[in-house]
């Protein structure tokens, strides 16, 4: 199968795994050591989302706390910004960072901000791409043992997949439209001071990496499957 074979692991498997761990790790090493950095004015995450969102006149949406780690995010649906239990209560320029990306996602939603109305609109095709996609390439390439139409049905699959890689690239925009603003609003809203903001920065910089990596993974993946299928018609 092609999971085992030289070419996937040489080109696919080796180079999208260390991408990943390669961003992982930096989010994690940034996030640990500006965790540690207490902010000078002693918010938390929590109250700084609460302040952000009060000044842009969002009182709407609520601040709750999840589980899990760096699992923090916003939905639009409910109006609601979830900071894991460590940035909702930690009170670290790292903590301040995060909660104050995820308000920038409610003031995108406030804003009726494109790029974010385009993510939301692609999640069905995205959702679908993700769990019907890559099924239908390993339908298709056993298929290519026994018959031409194992290719067709491949290059189906990378289709639905590529909703997920269309879906990751209108996410970009989004990441960094957030982080932009949280940067620029914790100064504004004197939650930070501006010689604070190079550990947010780095936290916020790493973690916007993670996204980049995303699309990196997923377009070597996805052109690797295309050009196996395009092989298979050919032979």
């Amino acid at each position: 199968m092609y999971f085992f074979d030289s070419p996937y692991l040489l080109f696919v498997f080796l180079p999208t795994l260390l991408i990943s761990g390669l961003c992982s790790w930096r989010v994690k090493s940034a996030f640990k050591k500006y965790s540690k950095v207490r902010s000078m004015n002693g918010y938390s995450g929590a109250q700084a989302a609460r302040m952000i969102l009060d000044r842009e006149g969002l009182q709407d949406v609520q601040v709750t706390e999840t589980g899990g780690f760096l699992t923090d995010h916003y939905d639009p649906r409910s109006k609601t910004l979830a900071l894991s239990k460590e940035n909702y209560h930690g009170i670290s320029v790292a903590n301040i960072g995060i909660a104050a990306h995820e308000a920038g996602h409610a003031i995108q939603d406030a804003h009726n901000y494109g790029p974010l109305k385009l993510r939301s609109a692609i999640v069905p095709l995205a959702s679908l791409g993700s769990s019907l996609g890559y099924g239908i390439i390993i339908v298709g390439m056993v298929l290519m043992y026994f018959s031409s139409i194992g290719s067709i049905v491949m290059l189906a699959g990378c289709v639905l997949f590529g909703f997920v890689l269309v879906f990751q690239l209108v996410t970009l925009p989004v990441e960094f439209d957030a982080t932009a603003r949280a940067k620029q609003i914790v100064v504004d809203a004197g939650i930070v001071y501006p010689e604070e903001r190079v550990g947010m920065d780095k936290v916020l910089n790493a973690a916007a990496m993670t996204y980049v990596a995303a699309v990196a993974t997923t377009l070597i993946t996805l052109a690797f499957f295309v050009v196996r299928a395009l092989t298979g018609m050919r032979d």
